[in-house]
């Protein structure tokens, strides 16, 4: 798929990207010669052209040829352009396939009370207002220190805290959205147990989660009600004590492999994460969907311009009904506010080889790799099925992730050009660098290097099978890199909607 002077992503494709500078009469994929100098990251035509005719990239429609195109010719503003809504759409190639092998695996897992997986044991300390936040850190300091130690079966005691819960109207978007999303933690497979500490004059009120708790138990308190802060630290060590007496028992235990739920993010991009990193990503996800595993796509606002692509392959008219649905919200959502999400590349995208819009956001999309969609699911909603699903959420990586999380994410895979760090506790993210040269840079904070990729070192269907590998032996308990570093406690980022009041 690759050669040492361009990539070609698809065998779909009539156009491949240079990897590196091309010089004249270089000889191109398919046996074509270049007919121009192309610049790194910029397209060349390996075959004919017609003027008309779609131009092919990530075995997608990116636009038309306003002329004639030879094989070997440069593609770019000067005979490409993006017409919204007459492109075609070329069915999507063939994903990757597990093999029966794969579909008999299982990973080393904890099989929670409520039947589901988790892949870590933490117990959680949640905040209900961002009032309660300094004592729930303060909890959770005092328990890694003294409790920790006594049950090696725990991973840790993380503090769940945010800046919302009062000032807010107790109806309405914003506090469904958080009430959803808190619920998504407290209930989340990777949680033993959870604390939820209150103060207890908020909006956003301990009762509204209910008794029932998961695993060991759900405990909750208000601050005001346990007599002060450091009273409601000494409280809420005897409560931990209890509940990591139940959870430091739990052992890991094969569970199969369809019980992984894959968060799918990109963050600090760069010219080759939708030709390197992206697609490695895709074909991993084709695997994982193929033994009945879920990942969930999201970042509405960076899907912009290839939604129709993603209801092409939805499974359903109701599936791509409601995708459609939120594109339509954030178009409204962002015009109340004097902005838009129909951002053309800019000059800087277009001197790295990017041409329309399509072409970007295909980048992005190339995460969910080949196989059908399956699913369309609010923030923060609790996702269900399997293969690929979308899940809306803004682009902004934190809240983006911790959406996916509260959905039930027990796994995240974060893309990076320019050496985003990241970490989602409870949920382990595993960092993939799209370049080499990041890579020996950031390397004490990247997992995977798709930059052989574009050396030709391996391919994008090689490194799929890589990531896939290692999210099951991340499930399994392996450390991330970025979990070595202690990454997690302040990544915790809701969706903020509505008035601040």
């Amino acid at each position: 798929m690759n050669a040492a002077n361009s990539i070609l992503l698809s065998p779909a494709d009539n156009v491949a990207v240079a990897n590196g500078r091309i010089e004249i009469g270089t000889v191109l994929p398919g046996g074509a010669v270049a007919a121009a100098l192309i610049e790194p990251g910029h397209k060349v035509a390996i075959k004919p052209i017609a003027a008309g005719e779609a131009v092919v990239k990530y075995a997608q429609a990116i636009g038309r040829a306003t002329q004639d195109i030879a094989a070997g010719e440069h593609v770019h503003s000067h005979n490409l352009v993006f017409e919204s809504g007459r492109l075609p759409v070329v069915p999507p190639s063939e994903a990757e396939h597990a093999t029966e092998a794969d579909r008999a695996r299982t990973f080393m897992g904890y099989r929670r009370a409520d039947g589901r997986a988790g892949t870590r044991n933490f117990i959680g300390i949640v905040a209900s207002v961002n009032c309660s936040a300094t004592v729930c850190h303060a909890i959770a300091d005092q328990a890694n220190r003294e409790l920790l130690p006594k049950y090696p079966g725990i991973d840790g005691f993380v503090p769940i805290v945010h800046g919302q819960g009062c000032g807010m109207s107790g109806t309405g978007d914003g506090m469904m959205v958080l009430h959803r999303t808190l619920a998504g933690y407290a209930r989340h497979p990777n949680f033993g147990g959870v604390l939820m500490v209150g103060l207890g004059c908020e909006v956003n009120q301990l009762t509204l989660y209910g008794q029932k708790g998961v695993a060991a138990g759900k405990r909750h308190f208000n601050i005001q009600e346990a007599g002060g802060s450091r009273k409601s630290v000494e409280k809420a060590m005897g409560v931990l004590a209890e509940i990591a007496e139940e959870v430091g028992k739990l052992k890991r235990e094969p569970i199969p492999v369809s019980e992984i739920v894959v968060g799918l993010q990109c963050g600090g991009s760069d010219g080759m994460s939708g030709i390197t990193a992206n697609p490695a990503l895709g074909a991993a996800v084709d695997i994982l969907a193929d033994v009945g595993g879920i990942g969930i796509l999201s970042e509405t606002t960076e899907i912009y311009g290839a939604e129709h692509l993603l209801a092409y392959r939805a499974a359903s008219p109701e599936i791509a009904a409601r995708l459609d649905g939120y594109i339509k919200w954030w178009e409204d959502h962002v015009a109340k506010h004097g902005a838009s999400i129909d951002n053309n590349p800019s000059p800087g995208n277009k001197r790295g080889g990017l041409t329309t819009i399509l072409e970007k956001s295909l980048g992005a999309v190339a995460k969910g790799g080949q196989t059908p969609l399956n699913g369309v699911f609010g923030y923060a909603e609790k996702v269900t099925g399997h293969g690929l699903v979308f899940m809306d959420t803004p682009g902004y990586d934190p809240v983006s992730a911790t959406g996916q999380v509260a959905g039930g994410a027990n796994v995240i895979v974060f893309t990076t050009g320019r050496g985003s760090c990241f970490g989602c506790r409870p949920t382990p993210s595993i960092k993939v660098a799209s370049n080499s040269t990041m890579y020996h840079t950031m390397e004490e904070d990247m997992d995977v290097n798709c930059g052989v990729i574009a050396s030709g070192e391996k391919t994008i269907a090689g490194m799929g099978r890589e990531i896939f590998e290692l999210i099951v032996e991340t499930a399994s308990g392996r450390k991330t890199k970025s979990e070595a570093f202690g990454y997690g406690d302040n990544e915790f980022v809701p969706w903020h909607l509505g008035a601040t009041l």
